[in-house]
């Protein structure tokens, strides 16, 4: 067997199961495409265990207090017709008036099939298709989702590590009008979660946020910001990594509020939905990209600036796998 090159990204593809990215001996993500996971807890796809090129973990898989909590995932706790709310997140759904109950509407995000895998040196890429299936049995959405690792690139001030680029095409096919929203549009105060969501390592509780210009932790919660990252430190050496998401500028809202936490455990999700509905017609289609740019190390707010512009410059690679349908660019810069 081949040993994988010290200087460039490769792909394991488990079939029926996970792709797997590595640069050098370092297994940098894995894609879990084919979930096991039991329907309470909202079957879908999820990146985890993702690693620093250094090597540590700055993902969670299932966590005892939150089991569907998965690593880094699109999830969605809200999305309802007029007949009723599906949870595409896992657990209980937050409903106005009722509070959170277990109800037997967890969807899945069910994998049909990769169109593209690309495996190059400098960017390792795949475009996957997806179906949205309620827990009834019935599909709201198809997705097209693409997503590229790529390593950052050298300069001045800006340290060794990679970008994780993720764009999906969210297409209505149930016949009727979708809405999107959160357990906040529903009447809970800074629970606006849901989008593309991470939640890290235990050690992490007590991080630190940073934002243009800021540094904080929960009283970030629902700021507007292009970027956000996410400092933590790791048990038994005590080396610090960082995460950082960046909010694209031609998403629906940009720049987005933030679903952030640093007690009572660490997690950042950018919230497109965080406290305003957004509907969703017949044949329509939702277009969200995003940057996660991951690092070895606390740049402070200065550096974390300099990480989201080199992870924004990113997203470009993108293009060459899945260019975007001018209907759902639409709808995500703010149409009907």
């Amino acid at each position: 067997m081949t040993e994988p090159s010290a200087t460039a990204l490769h792909l394991v593809h488990e079939h029926g199961r996970s792709l797997r990215v590595g640069y050098g001996a370092t297994e940098l993500l894995r894609y879990v495409y084919q979930p096991w996971d039991q329907q309470r807890e909202s079957p879908r796809p999820y990146f985890h265990p993702v690693r620093t090129i250094g090597g540590d973990v700055v993902t969670l898989y299932r966590p005892h207090d939150h089991v569907w909590h998965k690593g880094i995932a699109l999830s969605l706790p809200n999305v309802a017709t007029a007949e009723g709310t599906q949870n595409f997140w896992g657990g209980p759904t937050y409903l106005r008036g009722q509070g959170y109950a277990q109800l037997d509407n967890n969807g899945s995000m069910r994998h049909t099939g990769f169109t593209a895998l690309r495996a190059e040196p400098e960017m390792v890429g795949a475009v996957e298709e997806l179906s949205w299936v309620t827990q009834a049995g019935e599909t709201w959405f198809d997705e097209r989702r693409a997503f590229a690792v790529t390593l950052l690139p050298e300069e001045a001030g800006v340290p060794a590590g990679w970008v994780l680029s993720f764009a999906t095409e969210i297409t209505n096919v149930s016949g009727v009008r979708i809405v999107f929203g959160s357990p906040t549009t529903e009447g809970r105060d800074n629970a606006g979660y849901g989008g593309l969501f991470w939640r890290g390592p235990r050690s992490f509780t007590g991080g630190t946020a940073y934002l243009p210009g800021r540094a904080g932790a929960d009283d970030l919660m629902g700021a507007r910001a292009p970027w956000m990252a996410f400092t933590g430190r790791h048990d038994e050496h005590d080396r610090d990594s960082t995460v950082v998401f960046v909010d694209a500028p031609e998403n629906r809202g940009h720049p987005t509020q933030w679903f952030v936490r640093s007690e009572m455990f660490a997690c950042l999700c950018p919230a497109p939905f965080f406290q305003t509905e957004v509907p969703v017609e017949p044949g329509a289609a939702l277009a969200l990209r995003y940057a996660v740019v991951v690092v070895d190390g606390d740049p402070g707010v200065d550096g974390a600036e300099k990480l989201a512009d080199a992870g924004l410059a990113t997203l470009t690679v993108l293009d060459s796998l899945a260019p975007r349908a001018t209907p759902a660019e639409n709808l995500a810069k703010g149409g009907a």
